[in-house]
């Protein structure tokens, strides 16, 4: 079909302000051109993330209703857990307010100075809360996960034989081996149900647990079923068990495949590993039935891991992403393929030949993005990832835009809107320039810097 049908109805609507070109040159100016700094009023379809982004359901909305707010021993957190364990083979599930705390109280206990811990690619929070221990975040995609050009059905892949010799070498150093599925960094690409496997085989090789950041299981497992030999009959939720099969951990941010707009969870199969984490747990988020969620949260997350496995759905929403990523391409925008499960993601550093990776591609082409169209998207590439620890400055192994779609949030008249507006950007794109960093923070610089045009 041309036309792409919502499986769903929309209930309840939010106006968006309407701006000019000129108003939002002025807009971007004052944020210092970081697009993050910008209010969303003044964002007329913001696919800066789809973290938390996504609309929830009547049913959703319901099971909000139901949430209970005891302190402790909540019957909101027995619907949290029991739908969790529907899915994951994890007996201590731990709840906090989002993915980037799971990660904080994980690496809190396996992470330190002088250990590194290695996966296929690690996401910005998941890297920034390694390094904030002292330890080091290792990246071992295949190689044809840093081609953006390359077809492979399976580029968030882990290089096995990569991971072998790296923890042969470093022995005693490493405490895990993570996997990101799907590989958000790399283009939101999948990692097959063999290589999430053989990485869990290899980990038990050497002795090592076997952790999985989890955060788009369906999407990813929606690939396995299309693209993965011999998958094709099985139900999602039967691929979503087998891809944790033997998995010792997980770290799961709520808000992106469980239609929630806050939460996330780390869940454990070690006793001990989950008595330090509950410790921390309360430490910091909340006592372990609540873990600084509202009960309404845990009931709206339960009920979203129910409706994230239906197949309509998910067929849906990678077709929104193929629709947009094919018109970009006839418009001669390269862009990651095969096209992901939650975002299109344009290689900035290809179409800006001009402008090189210091001077930040990734971020000019968002920056235009917004002030022709009012979009917010995001930049993926070296000004997330460019800057290492000891402050030094490479470029990232790729310039990225990435678009995000939040979840049952716009239609396909949005999606042709911003086509129309990004072939604007195609005729003048010889004409822009590239960006200097004024101001950074120490860490996570992506998420404040403040940058001006090459010239000012």
């Amino acid at each position: 079909m041309d036309t792409i049908i919502e499986p769903f109805r929309i209930k309840t609507v939010e106006p968006i302000r309407m701006t000019s070109a000129l108003e939002r040159a002025d807009i971007l100016q004052a944020a210092n051109y970081n697009l993050f700094s910008i209010a969303s009023r003044d964002v007329l379809i913001d696919l800066l993330t789809d973290s938390g982004t996504g609309a929830m359901s009547t049913a959703q909305w319901a099971a909000i209703m139901q949430g209970d707010e005891s302190y402790a021993g909540s019957p909101s957190f027995d619907r949290f857990q029991a739908a969790i364990q529907n899915l994951f083979p994890f007996e201590h599930i731990i709840p906090t307010h989002q993915g980037r705390a799971a990660e904080a109280i994980l690496f809190s206990i396996l992470g330190g100075a002088g250990k590194t811990i290695p996966s296929n690619t690690h996401f910005d929070t998941t890297r920034g809360n390694i390094e904030a221990t002292g330890a080091e975040a290792v990246d071992l995609v295949i190689a044809e996960g840093k081609d953006p050009q390359n077809p492979h059905p399976f580029k968030g892949n882990m290089d096995v034989r990569a991971l072998d010799n790296y923890l042969s070498d470093n022995r005693g150093k490493v405490p895990c081996v993570m996997l990101t599925v799907t590989n958000n960094a790399g283009g939101g690409q999948p990692v097959s149900l063999a290589n999430i496997h053989a990485t869990r085989d290899m980990a038990k090789k050497h002795g090592l647990p076997f952790i999985i950041d989890a955060c788009r299981f369906a999407e990813n497992a929606w690939f396995i079923k299309l693209r993965e030999p011999g998958q094709q009959d099985r139900s999602i939720p039967d691929i979503v068990r087998d891809m944790f099969e033997g998995a010792d951990a997980m770290t799961m941010s709520a808000k992106k495949d469980a239609f929630a707009n806050i939460g996330g969870w780390l869940a454990v199969n070690d006793p001990e590993l989950a008595e330090k984490a509950r410790t921390r747990l309360i430490l910091t988020e909340g006592f372990p039935t609540y873990g600084g969620l509202a009960g309404r949260d845990l009931d709206a997350i339960a009920q979203g891991l129910t409706e994230i496995v239906d197949e309509d759905y998910l067929r849906y929403r990678v077709a929104v992403n193929e629709y947009i990523g094919n018109r970009l391409e006839e418009m001669g925008v390269p862009i990651v393929k095969p096209v992901g499960g939650h975002a299109v993601f344009i290689d900035a550093r290809s179409f800006l030949p001009h402008i090189p990776p210091l001077q930040y591609p990734g971020q000019t082409m968002s920056c235009e993005m917004y002030r022709l169209a009012g979009v917010r998207a995001c930049e993926i590439g070296t000004v997330m990832f460019g800057r290492k620890p000891d402050g030094t400055e490479v470029p990232a192994a790729m310039d990225l835009v990435r678009l995000a779609i939040p979840r049952r949030t716009y239609t396909q008249s949005h999606a042709d809107y911003m086509l129309e507006r990004i072939e604007s950007i195609v005729e003048n794109k010889d004409n822009l320039r590239g960006m200097r960093i004024v101001w950074e923070a120490p860490a996570m610089r992506h998420f404040t810097a403040k940058f001006a045009p090459i010239g000012e």
